[in-house]
């Protein structure tokens, strides 16, 4: 039950981490936003890894968080530019499909079993996201030959493997799982995560030869804090006996309700009525989730 409450927690805060990405990527390259995401992230938690009860475990350990680094950091790059140059509300919507693609990676490589409520909670959390997908294209937007809608649907696809192998080293080794602990693995891939964007910028970023420089927001350290309490909720959840991947990806994805309240607050976007109702079928979708896991 506990796990279900942190996947609930891990959601709202998910929902403020978007909104502060789009707001600090609004007028501002996004390399250097994303860097500095990592670096403050790797910050918050060098206490953690400095704890004498948070082990590192040499190469037989990292080796696996090097690889959930690359696969995370990859899903952010695509996400980052996608957010950029799309709506809140259409990102959202894209984002919150990934519960799906964890949900049969889930029933095909952990074995897990829903039940009637939770199979009823998926269906209506499928049905509402493709109608919020649809409501999408009435702004414009050509899904097939957009290549920032492909940009974010690739990130939803490399977030939802990212799901299922937190799934694998979360779990003890006497379930299939090579039984990690969870504080290592949130402090070293922050880490990982900001040598590796460290590099890419020195290489990549040449704000000489773009339009975009680099202006400093005050949103953009508020993407690292709410990013790593979304991620601590998460991973303490995976850590929980019982905890379903599946239900815990489906739930944070509600993280869609907070982007698009304060999109239709703070962005102004459009076509905001037709997508209320389609949220509506989030929140119940949400609901059934909640009663399944009772």
């Amino acid at each position: 039950m506990i796990w279900l409450l942190l996947a609930f927690l891990s959601a709202a805060l998910l929902g403020f981490y978007d909104v502060f990405k789009k707001k600090a990527l609004r007028e501002n390259a996004v390399l250097p936003v994303l860097f500095l995401n990592t670096l403050f992230s790797s910050l918050i938690f060098l206490p953690v890894a400095l704890m004498p009860e948070v082990p590192f475990g040499g190469w037989e350990v990292q080796k696996y968080i090097v690889l959930k680094s690359l696969i995370v950091l990859s899903s952010w790059m695509c996400g980052y530019f996608g957010m950029k140059y799309l709506p809140i509300t259409v990102v959202g919507p894209i984002n919150a499909t990934r519960p799906v693609m964890v949900l049969l990676g889930a029933l095909l490589f952990f074995g897990e079993r829903l039940n009637l409520y939770q199979w009823i909670g998926v269906l209506f959390a499928i049905v509402s996201f493709y109608m919020l997908s649809r409501s999408g294209k009435k702004e414009g937007i050509d899904f097939r030959h957009n290549r920032w809608i492909l940009l974010t649907v690739l990130a939803a696809v490399l977030g939802a493997v990212s799901g299922l192998y937190d799934k694998y080293l979360m779990a003890a080794p006497e379930a299939g799982g090579v039984g990690l602990n969870r504080l290592t693995v949130q402090a070293y891939f922050n880490f990982y995560q900001c040598l590796i964007m460290g590099l890419m910028l020195l290489i990549l970023w040449k704000p000489q030869k773009t339009k975009l420089f680099f202006h400093w927001h005050w949103c953009i350290p508020l993407i690292s804090i709410f990013l790593s309490m979304a991620d601590f909720a998460y991973f303490y959840a995976l850590s929980l006996p019982g905890a379903l991947i599946s239900v815990v990806s489906m739930v944070r994805r509600g993280s869609v309700l907070v982007s698009f309240s304060v999109g239709a607050l703070v962005f102004h976007e459009k076509n905001l009525r037709s997508k209320a109702l389609d949220l509506m079928l989030v929140l119940i979708g949400m609901l059934f989730l909640y009663l399944g896991a009772r």
